[in-house]
């Protein structure tokens, strides 16, 4: 299964990257369970950002989403502006 992960804020800046195409092993089958797998390949900013947020397909998600071959998958913290 292959998907897009996008990072934004802050984790963007942790990892040094906005994103990357990736393609999952058997297993990974919902936002939680990647992002556990990802932690694992050494993004370690994903196990240690407080309040995670995430959307799939550009809709807001939870960790127990279901991820499907050619997901958009983004990772973010919690922002404010003003």
């Amino acid at each position: 299964m292959s998907v897009r992960i996008l990072y934004f804020a802050g984790l963007k800046e942790s990892l040094g990257m906005p994103g990357e195409s990736l393609d999952l092993p058997a297993g990974v089958a919902t936002v939680g369970e990647l992002r556990d797998w990802l932690v694992g390949q050494g993004r370690a900013a994903l196990g240690t950002a407080k309040n995670l947020r995430c959307a799939v397909n550009q809709d807001m998600a939870c960790l127990d989403a279901t991820v499907r071959d050619g997901d958009e998958i983004a990772f973010f913290p919690p922002v404010t502006g003003g």
